[in-house]
């Protein structure tokens, strides 16, 4: 659609003022800045994947170092994704206000199965851990459900005596 023809001369200056300070804006952003930029599908830059820390060699020390640091990257993700979690059924209780509690039981349900599943991964290692401490913690946690059975499920009992 055409811009309409200015009125009268006052509207022609300010028209005219106002092109004159937008237009090398506009080239600027046009020729320089948005060639330049790098565009990316996602809200957030998308890092290459790195090999995790069971597949490092002992002494590997860069390795080592892209292993912690994408482990500290996913564990925020994660934290964040269990963040607007929490805030999803925040809302839905304060809109839901009297019928809340069967408006907003599959929200909680999820939100709770990603609790569970952020403790599993990153709970009890401590204020100073790391990817190989975090791995170690998964080792472990295997080695005790092959021995005992399910983690929360009691000890299995031994039916071989």
């Amino acid at each position: 659609m055409p811009e309409a023809e200015p009125r009268n001369i006052v509207e022609k200056f300010f028209n005219t003022v106002g092109y004159i300070l937008q237009a090398p804006t506009v080239w600027v952003r046009e020729k320089i800045v948005e060639p330049n930029q790098k565009s990316y599908p996602w809200y957030h830059q998308k890092f290459r994947r790195v090999p995790t820390i069971d597949e490092c060699y002992t002494d590997d020390v860069v390795c080592y170092y892209e292993a912690d640091t994408q482990y500290r990257r996913d564990k925020q993700v994660d934290s964040e994704i269990l963040s607007i979690l929490r805030d999803r059924f925040e809302d839905c209780v304060m809109y839901e206000a009297p019928d809340h509690l069967e408006r907003c039981t599959p929200l909680h349900k999820q939100y709770e199965e990603a609790t569970t599943n952020w403790f599993t991964k990153y709970g009890d290692l401590g204020a100073y851990h790391n990817a190989k401490t975090c791995y170690m913690k998964q080792k472990h946690r295997l080695l005790w459900e092959r021995r005992h059975g399910p983690v929360g499920t009691g000890m299995k009992s031994d039916l071989s005596e």
